[in-house]
This record gives C-alpha cells, structure tokens and sequence, in this order.
C-alpha cells in the first residue's frame, strides 16, 4: 500500500474524520501506519488535523507530529495554502512535501496523508494538490457527502482524477452533519451505481455520525483495502 492520499469534493467535507477512523481501522487490524497532512492553514504549532486523527483512534501525539514531519507546513490565516503562505512571505516547496511523506513510508506502511481543502486546490500558483497527486502516483480516495450538490462535485473529482491518470480506489460518503434523508439516500445509491457502471470497484464506504471523538463508531474499510 505504501501512500494512501486523501482529497475531498470540498473543504470541511469531512477528511479529518476519514482519515482518522480509517487509521483506527489499521492499527485495530495490526498494520504499522500513520497519518500525514500535507499543509495546514488556520492553526498554531501542531496540526488540529493530526491532532485529531490521534484522538479518533486513541493514541497521544507521536514524535513525528512533535517535530513536524507529519505536518511539514502550518500557517496561521484559514485559506487555500498559496494564500496562507503568501501572507506570510512564505512559499511552499512541494519537494518538502514529498520528502516528509516519503520519510514517513520508509517507516509505517502505509501512510495516510489528507490533502487541504479540494482535490483542485492550488498548493502554489504553479501547482494544484491533484497535479502533485498525479507526479507521485498516490492512490487516492475522495471524502464525499449526501449534501446537495455533492453529485455534482463528486463526478467533477472523479474527471480531474481520470485526466490525471490517478487511480481512485475509493469513496468515503460522509453523512454528518445530517441533512436532508431523501438526497442523502439517493446520492448514496447513485455513487454505488456510478461506480460499478464506470470500472471502478465496490469500494464505497459509508461514514456515520460520530457524536463522541473518544469512542467513535466502528467502521469496516475493507472494500476499500480489498480494491487495492
């Protein structure tokens, strides 16, 4: 498995929850894993992200999130990373990236590392997060929603993955926070129909409400791990 990468069809669609309950899975199935965030925007000295994919799956920070590996650019303003980095006369090196999440895969396999914001998000003016994808050759998995609009966004990620070349192994279909039943239930059994329709695997995985962080629901991954 090696790198497993995160995007969402949008921000706050939910990654962090995915990620981290698909990190509890690992270590509750005995694999050596760990999670990375590419940049982080919005926050102080630690990632609240990485910080909260040790809490999902009961484990304290670990000395790779101390010394920032895991998390190799944090900035202050809450904005798509060139801008945040921008502010602050800042500019990221995708080589930095890369190296950290390689650093990571010579010891854990495999690595969980969430994007920031949507799978278009630019990481520099020169450089959207799907283009840095698509150079490392990271499977990747979408973090989608039943929220109106989510088919839409959905379909356009599946497209900008295809023209890519990136090989989308699964959905993750977030239902929190709850919202209207009858599109929820719909956009869930259009995905699956999609999916099969299209060439990919029965690799959708739904995401119950969590409504505490320190005993989350127990979620089966494996459709995913077995498109692998």
């Amino acid at each position: 498995m090696d790198i497993l990468f995160f995007t969402g069809i949008d921000t706050g669609i939910g990654k962090t929850f995915a990620v981290g309950l698909f990190y509890r899975y690992l270590l509750q199935h005995g694999f050596d894993t760990i999670t990375a965030k590419l940049v982080q925007t919005g926050c102080g000295e630690i990632s609240e992200d990485i910080a909260m994919h040790r809490q999902l799956a009961g484990v304290e920070l670990l000395p790779e999130d101390i010394s920032g590996v895991t998390c190799p650019y944090l900035f202050k303003y809450p904005a798509s990373p060139h801008l945040a980095a921008g502010m602050e006369s800042r500019t990221i090196d995708p080589d930095k990236i890369v190296a950290a999440v390689n650093s990571l895969a010579a010891k854990f396999n495999p690595v969980l590392v969430e994007g920031a914001g949507g799978f278009l998000t630019p990481l520099t003016s020169q450089l959207l997060t799907a283009d840095l994808a698509a150079q490392q050759k990271w499977k990747t998995i979408i973090v989608s929603s039943g929220r109106l609009g989510s088919i839409n966004h959905t379909l356009l990620t599946l497209e900008a993955a295809k023209q890519r070349g990136i090989d989308i192994i699964g959905i993750i279909y977030n239902q929190q926070p709850e919202t209207d039943r009858i599109i929820t239930s719909d956009s869930r059994n259009f995905f699956k129909q999609y999916l099969r329709h299209n060439g990919y695997q029965n690799c959708l995985v739904e995401l119950p409400t969590i409504t505490n962080l320190n005993q989350p629901p127990e979620i089966d991954f494996s459709a995913i791990l077995n498109s692998l």
